[in-house]
This record gives structure tokens, sequence and C-alpha cells, in this order.
């Protein structure tokens, strides 16, 4: 009933938005002179705790509350932050400089000690899903506040532990006091929170005490929109004067030939794929390749939806520099091949009824996803295209805390998602989605139980190796073998956009895309 009352809210919310309960002109004032910046943004947790979950860390850094240690640029090297300056001689023993003057939003002092407790807090999440062990293994974190030194002790040397605690969930928040990191957690960012309705809203006020320079807007109102219809709506009224990622192409098309608005589009690290459950019917290799073979990624991402993916077959971006081009397709697209195969493998429709079967049961795939980024037109293309060679696919489109708990659940034969793939400055975490070691334990990602010795070994040798051109020479042989193995369904590379109005300038799309409200965003006046 929570859960309803709260959607039922947001919906009141946007139709009041774009019913007329403000102006383009009343909107756009309000932001150029720099009082009030209203950013229209999907919603991704119930909550602001980074220890909870992951997207709960991302919802908080997106909207300007929460900073971490170290940053990432444009091309993901990371970059100091509320730390300026660290060592480290054996990879093991790391002593990080913790920024001179930099404060909390409530006046507090930023010092090691506070680090350690936030992180502390963050670790002993014992319900929290985003498993921070699985990025920062430790054995001891001490303080010297009068040096204003964080030494972090690991259990394993790390090739690059700086990368790391630039990832939202090491965000530094203050923990004195009656803190709640659920609802108002307290951080060093541009923006300090006010109010907190999950998924339906927040409001946050400039932050008085920020360390980094002017903080651009007196006030910022976020509304938490959770379809590009209603982004749509909610810029062309001037309810908000910003949004991200409208992902109709026809849409961002209006908005990009319209004068009075920017659009801003990155090149994306983003990759757009289904995960392939290898302990239902799709753990037959033949059966994977084949369907494999017969969906025309290039149509998907140039016609489907409208060029926002960059086509692909690879696990990382062609963008990045592990060695895309030294890669070997192994089902480029080719219906009749696809054809081929099922029927050599015997897999035919053996009672008319347009499906094909295997040990005399239909291939009946469940395919779930969420509207989000585009994937439920991949999934919704893809039914229909498996549905002509014989494979029946049942689409179920839901919210994507749900379709998580399915994933979890393993209630799926393919399941979408769209991940950051070097979140933390390297694909490492992304590419254990598909590495078994972990299983049993709660760093397990791996929720399509492939398992594969060989790519196994070579992310386990990521662990040791430092080497930068070794380490993507492993990971070159990792997204080879997973190709080899057909063990996912990949649709493209995603790329991120912002959509403004006139009344506010510099707002563009970072590559690293929980960077959204920042102080770049400025008043056009």
């Amino acid at each position: 009933m929570k859960k309803f009352l709260t959607m039922l809210f947001g919906t009141l919310l946007v139709l009041a938005m774009v019913s007329g309960c403000g102006s383009k002109d009343g909107g756009a004032s309000s932001a150029a002179d720099g009082d009030t910046l209203k950013f229209g943004c999907f919603g991704y947790a119930d909550t602001l705790d980074p220890g909870d979950q992951i997207n709960a860390a991302w919802d908080n850094m997106r909207i300007g509350i929460g900073e971490c240690l170290f940053n990432f640029d444009d091309t993901m090297t990371v970059q100091p932050n509320l730390c300026d300056e660290y060592s480290t001689e054996d990879h093991i023993t790391w002593v990080f400089h913790i920024r001179d003057g930099v404060k909390f939003s409530n006046g507090n002092d930023v010092t090691p000690q506070s680090v350690i407790d936030c992180f502390e807090d963050i670790f002993g999440n014992e319900e929290g899903t985003s498993t921070p062990r699985k990025f920062i293994d430790y054995k001891t974190m001490t303080a010297d506040n009068e040096a204003r030194t964080l030494t972090i002790e690991l259990n394993a040397a790390q090739p690059d532990l700086c990368k790391n605690l630039a990832y939202p969930v090491f965000m530094v928040l203050d923990t004195t006091g009656d803190y709640d990191f659920d609802t108002n957690p307290i951080g060093t960012g541009p923006y300090v929170l006010t109010s907190y309705e999950p998924k339906v809203s927040a409001t946050l006020t400039a932050n008085e005490n920020y360390w980094n320079g002017e903080v651009p807007f007196k006030n910022v109102e976020v509304y938490y929109l959770g379809d590009d219809d209603a982004k749509t709506l909610a810029l062309q009224a001037g309810d908000v004067n910003l949004v991200e990622n409208i992902t109709s192409a026809a849409d961002l098309k209006m908005f990009a030939d319209d004068d009075n608005y920017n659009v801003s589009i990155a090149q994306g690290v983003r990759c757009g794929f289904a995960y392939i459950n290898q302990d239902g019917v799709l753990s037959d290799e033949t059966l994977r390749h084949a369907i494999l073979k017969a969906i025309d990624d290039d149509t998907l991402c140039e016609t489907t939806v409208g060029g926002l993916y960059t086509a692909g077959y690879s696990v990382l971006p062609s963008a990045l520099d592990y060695g895309y081009d030294n890669l070997t397709d192994p089902d480029p697209f080719d219906t009749d091949a696809a054809v081929k195969m099922l029927d050599d493998a015997g897999y035919v429709d053996s009672d008319g009824d347009g499906i094909r079967e295997i040990n005399g049961e239909n291939i009946s795939l469940n395919y779930i996803t969420y509207p989000n980024r585009c994937l439920s037109d991949f999934a919704e293309a893809i039914q229909s295209t498996l549905g002509e060679i014989g494979i029946e696919v049942k689409v179920n489109s839901t919210d994507s805390d749900t379709e998580w708990n399915m994933m979890v659940n393993g209630e799926y034969d393919l399941c979408d998602s769209n991940w950051t793939t070097v979140g933390n400055g390297d694909p490492t975490e992304y590419l254990a989605n598909w590495y078994s070691g972990y299983e049993g334990t709660d760093a397990n990602a791996n929720w399509c139980h492939y398992k594969n010795a060989e790519f196994d070994a070579c992310y386990d040798a990521l662990a040791s190796e430092f080497d930068n051109a070794k380490r993507a020479e492993l990971i070159q042989q990792m997204q080879q073998i997973l190709l080899d193995d057909g063990a996912v369904l990949v649709h493209g590379y995603y790329n991120s956009s912002f959509i403004s109005d006139t009344s506010i300038t510099d707002a563009n799309i970072h590559t690293a895309d929980y960077y959204w409200l920042t102080t770049e965003i400025k008043p056009a006046s």
C-alpha cells in the first residue's frame, strides 16, 4: 500500500506539473536568476544510504549531496577530490591526506576519523546490498587527525585503490549526532537535502559550507519522473529546467532541433545487455548461439531505439581500450544460419503450434525487463524477432526493484540490464557478473550462474596484475571467452544525455553519469 500511494502521488505530481501549476516563463526566470533549479530524473532507490544499495549511492551523489575522496574525469581517469595527496609503496598500505578546510554541510570538519566513521557505517550495514567488501577488502583503517592522514591497510594488494575510493559507495557522510543516511544524509557536496520522498521528489538548498567554489543555485527541486513522456511534458511546460536521458529518439530530436533547448550527449561507457540464465533452457549452448545469430543489433540500435545506442557485440564498449577490434564475433547476424542451427539440433515445431521444442517441451523464454534506457524496447523487438524463428518469448516489463529481486531469485531466462562498465575506472567489478568464484559469498554478482574455469582464472589473475597492458590483455581474453560461450545477449552501448532549457548553461552530461547536479550547471544570467 505504501508503494502504491507513493506511485500515485508521483503520478498526481506529474499531472499537476504539466497541467499548469507552473509556467514556462516562471520556471525559466527562477533558474535564470539563480533562485531555483528544477530537475526531472529517474529515481532508482527507496533510500539515499550508500551502504544499503549501489543505486542509493548513485542517487545520493547525482543530486549533489555526497562526494568521494576522488572523482573521475570524462576519460575515466581518477582525480583528487576530498583527498589531495596519497602514497603507497606496496599497494597494500595506502596513506591519504584529507584536504584542508573541507566541511560537511552542517559545518562539521571533515577529518580522517570522520571518513573512517562513515566507511565503518557503510561496511557495517549488514542488511545492505552494496557489498563494499567487493571493492575494498581492508584489514585496518587508522586516522591521524593532526597530520590529516587516513591509512588503509588491505588484506591483499590492489592495483589502484584510488579508483575504488571514487566509487559512489564510498562517499563521505557525517555520522555525528542523530544521523540518518536513509532520508537525511549530511555530505560535502554543493547541495543540502531539506526533504526527500523516495521516487517522488526531493528539495535541496545551497551548501553554505561548500569547499569547492560558489554554489550556483539557492534551491533545487528534484522530481523523480518514471518515464520519457513525463520528462518531456515537464520540460516543455517549463516545470523543470533540466532532465536526464530522454530515450525517445523522436523527442530527443525535437529538443535538439529547437533553439529553446540544449541537448548534451556523452560518449557512453554503459552497456545494455540481457543476462542469460544458465540454469534454465538457455543452458543449451546451441540454442544460445542460434538466438544471438537471429538478432540484428544494428537495426535494433539504429532504428528501434533511434540511435540512442551504438551497436556492439562484446560486454565492454568499443570506445574503451580493451581490445574490442581484436575480438571475433562468433554470432554475426544471420537468420538463415540461426534457423539451420536449430533445425540441425532437432529443435523443430513438431505439433504445428509455431513454437519449436526441446525434449518435447516448447522453447518459451521468460524475459524480464523494465522501462528505462530503452530496455523494454529491446525486449519487445527481440520477442518479435525470435517469434519469427519459432522461439516464444514472454516479456515481463516491471519496475527496477522487482526485476532485481527476480534476477537474484533466478526467476528469468533473459534479464535486461544497463551497466556502467567502468564505474570505478576499471571493468573488474563489472566482469564479476560472470565470475563464479564469489558464489555463496556477499560479493556474488553472478546471478546468471555462468561458469567457465578459464574466465575465472583470468579474473583471479587481475587481482595481482598491476601492469596496465597485461591487465588489458586479460580483459580482452575474458571478453572473447564470453563471446565464444554465447554467455551474454549484448544490445549495444548507451549514450547518456542531458536536455535543458535556456535558463541554465553548461548542463553537460558526464561520462561517469553519477555526476549530475554539479556546480558546473549555472544560471543563464
